[in-house]
């Protein structure tokens, strides 16, 4: 508790946030294991955004594995990033509840983990868009110096209903690409996404990003993991043997995606695609295709 005391007053610097006095809360939209989001109207100037509300102790208890390292916190991290496939915040501090909180965009449309438990049509048609856009969005965290460390379906969000456009959320787990924060020990991220060197508490580096993308570029061509699923770090162990072959589960799989999608997974990370802008370059003559799954 005296930690979580300390790492308040470090944000405390600035006029804090009453909450129901600048926004009218819509509805909860999402609440996740440290934070709860709104959809929200700002009372200020009518317009609908999205309000993160970070948990007070599980975010210090986050912030402790990094004492002394001077680390960035999730919203100065988000506010600098820029893409047209990243979530956009507009600002970020402390309400007077003593909580991080975050106004971004709204994103009307629904997340990647819903469409593939629906195995939604759109994919049919839109499939390897989303991968690029996935890709390219990675590619302007990493340009910008972060490891995400949470990339998955569930962070990949649509803006609209229609579904033609994709943005990178969640900075939540971000750490900036430095020696300091790389070192072997600190394993954060989600079991069924996570690189075999994280879940071994190994030093890492961006590749573990790439890992965790090729994963979820799997899943979004299968339906499936490459790996047994599970709720635990101990799903992550068996990341480390050879996946399933992707053109096991669709056969029809473009030659040049199968290949450069294998080359994100690989387990050993010297031997894995060095990086999302390097996936690219591998698939730029990929096209939509059928993908007819066994």
């Amino acid at each position: 508790m005296a930690f979580l005391n300390r790492f308040k007053s470090l944000l405390s610097g600035g006029k804090r946030l009453d909450v129901k006095a600048r926004f009218s809360l819509l509805r909860e939209a999402i609440s996740g294991t440290m934070s709860k989001f709104y959809m929200a109207k700002d009372r200020q100037t009518g317009k609908i955004v999205g309000l993160k509300i970070l948990d007070a102790e599980k975010t210090a208890f986050l912030e402790s594995r990094f004492k002394g390292l001077n680390k960035p916190c999730e919203g100065e991290i988000a506010l600098g990033m820029k893409h047209p496939n990243l979530v956009e915040t507009f600002e970020h501090g402390l309400t007077t509840e003593g909580n991080q909180y975050l106004v971004m965009e709204f994103l009307e449309g629904p997340g990647m983990n819903s469409l593939l438990v629906a195995r939604h049509k759109v994919l049919d048609v839109r499939r390897v868009i989303y991968i690029r856009q996935t890709a390219e969005a990675l590619a302007a965290v990493h340009d910008a110096g972060f490891i995400h460390r949470d990339i998955c379906p569930r962070n990949l969000i649509l803006t609209s209903r229609d579904g033609k456009h994709l943005k990178l959320t969640d900075f939540g787990l971000s750490v900036p690409a430095t020696a300091e924060f790389m070192r072997p020990g600190n394993r954060t991220g989600t079991p069924n996404y996570m690189a075999p060197e994280l879940a071994r508490r190994q030093k890492t580096d961006l590749r573990l990003d790439v890992f965790a993308f090729g994963v979820t570029t799997y899943e979004m061509c299968t339906f499936e993991l490459p790996w047994p699923s599970g709720d635990t770090g101990m799903a992550a162990m068996t990341h480390n043997q050879p996946p399933t072959d992707i053109r096991e589960h669709c056969p029809k799989i473009h030659p040049e995606l199968a290949k450069a999608l294998h080359a994100c997974i690989e387990p050993n990370p010297k031997e894995r695609c060095p990086s999302v802008a390097e996936f690219l370059k591998r698939i730029r003559n990929v096209r939509q295709f059928e993908m007819k799954v066994k």
